[in-house]
């Protein structure tokens, strides 16, 4: 309970204000009780949890618990009650000495949240010490001839209690010789004599018996005695004496050993031996006062023996006796007292203990982290004990009471920043020179789920060749978290959509764990040119966090389909073409034409035509390498076969080569027996012609004016895009002009821009291609510069040949690919463009064959293809004139057939 002290009237104030007091204290963090020592167990010392204002069904599940520094098993706190009691013996003088103040310091910690209250509890001395003398029998001579009122110091008893209990009155008992003289010095210590009241006489009593009684103040009263056995003696009747009886000295507790306290100078009246001094200590000196001090017999110079130290005693008292060698000896008393100086030789001790570590990284700021104590054996100034942290740390000390400091969150914390820090404690103490101890403790910063996973890229671009077989692996997509432990646990999985009709699982899919993409299926680039979807990654913490990479999968073109033969107008079984000519004709007419299409890209599907070997068919007919067309080498003679049978080798470029063959049947007739043309079918023929012409004007207008408005939705889009992404980006300068030739053309490739491909399942492609002949003048050119008509072709769409376009593997990226017609035909000069490419080339013998070369590599755009005839071919004898040759552009969706221009 609190202590109460005073008056009735002041002890009834008190009552009345108690649990007033008690709840000022628990605002402030400590709480007062006092208890007795000496209290049995289980005696009631206060309602702590009730003055604390805790609820008694919060005490376990919050952890409520006591602890001490030293005596943690002193007192106890019932948890069903919440009644602090004691739980052991409680023995004053043992905890505290003779301290006036003696309590014991308790830390009443709270977890959820956390709370710390500081309770201190008084121990109350109890009259349970009787007051000790040095001895049970002490013996003293006196001189018969000593004077009346002669005076021989007493040594006092000592009562190990304090305050009432401890002050001590004397008693001697009644005799006619002696009686007691207590001094009481400015120190409240007292100073016993035994004072001659009546002349001695060793004849009639030689022996004095007195007892003296020590009484202390307690209730009840304690009492010590000691037997004094005065023995009379009838010699030397003058002792030596001290100038004062009681000397004060200081000293600084680093006294060095040997160092002199002082020097004592007794005299004595007597002359010759009887007034020769020894020094001596007294009899009542304590062994430990003799290991910290000595007195040269001789010359009365008292000096340290050993280490002094204030923290283990603050004062000696040394009772010292000059006795001189008459017979028998007399002796004179004095007292030295030793008070020690304490000066700065204790460091400061820190204690840390932890109650929240690991710290979450999200943690509120003032969320206490550890609780710290400091302690210093020094006293005064030397005693005060002041801490500070490491600089460049997000933590402070706040102070919670004396000597108690709680380590508490200042700034925000990172994991991913820093993941644990080293806290330096730092107490330095007062004294001069100060002096410092340092305690360190190791702050760990748990992880929070707040970084989702990272790809380094936000897209990536992948190309797969086509027939690829199923479940093959295609890439590996990665995605990094800064996290820690299951919150940096990534896995990946696809964003579903649909892809045309099917939905994007049943193309590919993703290992959760490794990342891995997957084609399920085969893939088709004649069905899906482009495939684009996108990945999530998604880390394990709660709650998730995730992001999405995109994949732009370009399935690259094999050469797996062979070329197919378009059938024409007198196509008979088995791709055979029957043709009637007259043996008038001369060298250069034109019998037929073979087309064919190939459903390819690229290189795969870009055909040649050749003549099989056939003994006497080569001088006759000839086959033009890349237009198909049949025509004669030279005038018809009788002697010539009347029926040709000639086989066409239709072949790709692709590795390896795919082949269609077609057969033409040619009959050489006389003219009265060749087929004549109406004037009607004439007049038909060239009214469908008008018909056509005017058709492909309109034509010609609607492809310019989509152009047109497609070049100025990629300009605006071009300059939104400049202005919200970086110079490398899609505003970059584009890609230098590639040109290639080779042995039977050369493409220019002159797109500039960069071309994003944004889903797999756009519209079909669109096919242009330009190319300009340069051939030379002579009877066989002019024929083969010849458009052939096309009147029977009026009705039915006429079929490509040969298809000119260029895959993925040759231009990753492209929505359309670039188609020759034969019909089409673009000037060419000699100012192209001069910077030169890797070629693509393919040498023919064929007189009439030129140089083509279509863009080669990945990720090459082109809308530009440039073909040239002629002069570039190293076969050709001489330079001859170049005639220019006109252009057209006929696009067509992949598949549909191209109508001619006339």
């Amino acid at each position: 309970m609190p202590s109460l002290r005073g008056g009735p009237e002041v002890r009834q104030c008190l009552l009345l204000l108690l649990p007033f007091l008690a709840a000022w204290e628990a605002g402030n963090g400590q709480l007062h009780y006092s208890v007795p020592e000496e209290a049995k167990h289980g005696t009631f010392v206060g309602r702590i949890a009730q003055d604390l204002g805790l609820e008694l069904t919060e005490l376990v599940p919050r952890l409520f618990r006591v602890a001490s520094k030293d005596r943690g098993d002193l007192l106890e706190v019932n948890l069903q009650n919440g009644i602090l009691f004691v739980n052991s013996r409680i023995d004053r003088e043992e905890l505290c000495g003779r301290s006036a103040e003696c309590s014991i310091h308790l830390e009443v910690i709270v977890d959820r949240p956390l709370q710390v209250f500081h309770v201190e509890v008084e121990v109350r001395d109890i009259n349970d010490n009787p007051p000790r003398f040095p001895m049970t029998e002490k013996t003293i001579q006196f001189s018969e001839s000593r004077s009346l009122d002669s005076r021989f110091p007493l040594e006092g008893a000592s009562d190990a209690d304090i305050g009432v209990n401890a002050l001590l009155s004397y008693k001697l008992s009644p005799s006619e010789l002696f009686f007691l003289d207590v001094q009481t010095s400015d120190e409240l210590s007292q100073s016993l004599f035994l004072v001659l009241g009546k002349s001695l006489d060793r004849e009639e009593d030689a022996e004095v018996k007195l007892l003296l009684v020590a009484t202390d103040g307690g209730k009840p009263e304690l009492t010590g005695t000691v037997q004094i056995l005065i023995k009379v003696l009838d010699v030397n009747d003058n002792e030596p004496t001290f100038p004062q009886s009681v000397y004060k000295v200081q000293l600084l507790e680093n006294t060095a050993n040997g160092t002199l306290v002082m020097k004592l100078n007794a005299s004595d009246a007597d002359e010759g031996s009887n007034s020769e001094i020894v020094y001596s200590l007294g009899s009542d000196v304590s062994s430990t006062t003799r290991t910290k001090f000595q007195i040269d017999p001789n010359s009365g110079e008292v000096r340290t023996k050993g280490e002094l130290d204030y923290e283990e005693r603050t004062s000696y008292e040394i009772q010292v006796i000059a006795s001189d060698k008459g017979t028998p000896a007399m002796s004179g008393h004095c007292k030295i007292s030793v008070k020690l100086v304490d000066i700065n030789d204790n460091t400061p001790e820190v204690s840390i203990t932890s109650l929240s570590l690991p710290v979450q990284e999200n943690a509120p700021l003032g969320a206490v982290i550890a609780l710290i104590s400091v302690s210093d054996r020094d006293s005064g100034v030397n005693g005060q004990v002041t801490c500070s942290l490491s600089p460049h740390v997000p933590f402070k000390l706040v102070s919670t009471f004396k000597n108690y400091y709680s380590l508490v969150l200042d700034s925000a914390l990172d994991r991913e920043a820093t993941a644990d820090y080293k806290v330096m404690v730092t107490a330095r103490d007062g004294g001069s020179p100060s002096l410092r101890a340092t305690a360190s403790v190791s702050v760990e910063v748990a992880d929070v789920n707040d970084n989702a996973p990272v790809f380094a890229q936000p897209e990536y671009t992948v190309f797969v060749k086509e027939n690829n077989p199923p479940g093959a692996h295609i890439f590996t997509v990665s995605a990094m978290d800064a996290d820690a432990q299951e919150n940096a646990l990534v896995s990946y999985s696809l964003v579903e959509r649909r892809v045309g009709e099917r939905l994007l699982s049943s193309y590919v899919s993703v290992h959760a764990e490794s990342g891995k993409v997957f084609a399920l299926q085969p893939l088709d680039h004649e069905e899906l040119e482009l495939l684009q979807f996108q990945v999530t990654a998604r880390d394990a913490g709660v709650p998730a966090l995730g992001s999405n990479v995109t994949l732009q999968v370009f399935v690259l073109d094999e050469n797996d389909n062979a070329p197919l033969l378009l059938p024409q107008g007198a196509v008979g079984v088995g791709g055979s073409v029957s043709e009637l000519v007259p043996r008038s004709v001369g060298s250069g007419h034109v019998v037929t034409k073979v087309r064919a299409v190939d459903a390819d890209s690229g290189y795969n599907a870009w055909l040649s035509y050749e003549l099989q070997s056939t003994v006497g068919m080569r001088s006759l007919f000839r086959v033009g390498l890349y237009t198909g067309e049949i025509s004669t080498t030279r005038a018809l003679d009788e002697v010539d076969a009347p029926r040709q049978r000639l086989l066409v080798l239709v072949k790709d470029h692709g590795e390896p080569s795919l082949t269609a063959t077609a057969t033409v049947l040619v009959s050489l007739v006389e003219n009265s027996q060749a087929p004549k043309t109406s004037s009607r079918a004439l007049v038909d023929a060239a009214g469908q012609e008008a018909s056509l012409v005017t058709v492909n004007v309109y034509l010609v207008i609607a492809i310019c004016a989509v152009s047109s408005l497609l070049v100025l939705t990629l300009l605006l889009y071009t300059a939104l895009r400049c202005s919200a992404m970086p110079t490398d980006g899609a505003c970059a300068p584009g890609r230098p002009m590639l040109v290639c030739s080779s042995a039977v053309g050369s493409w220019s490739y002159s797109q500039q821009r960069r071309q994003r491909v944004c889903s797999g399942e756009g519209p079909p492609k669109t096919d242009l291609m330009a190319f300009s002949p340069s051939l030379s003048q002579g009877p066989e050119s002019a024929e083969e510069r010849q458009p052939p008509l096309e009147a029977e072709y009026l009705g039915k769409p006429r079929q490509p040949n040969p298809d000119w376009r260029y895959s993925a593997s040759l231009r990753a990226g492209m929505h359309s690919s670039v188609h020759l017609e034969e019909a089409g035909i673009l000037r060419a000069g000699p100012g192209g463009p001069d910077q030169q490419w890797p070629t693509v080339s393919s040498a023919t013998p064929e007189p009439e064959a030129g140089e083509v070369s279509p863009p080669v590599g990945a990720g090459v755009n082109s809308n530009s293809w440039t073909f040239k005839y002629g002069p570039g071919n190293p076969k050709q004898s001489g330079p001859e004139p170049k005639k220019q040759t006109q252009v057209s552009f006929l696009p067509r969706r992949k598949g549909e057939a191209s109508q001619p221009r006339q």
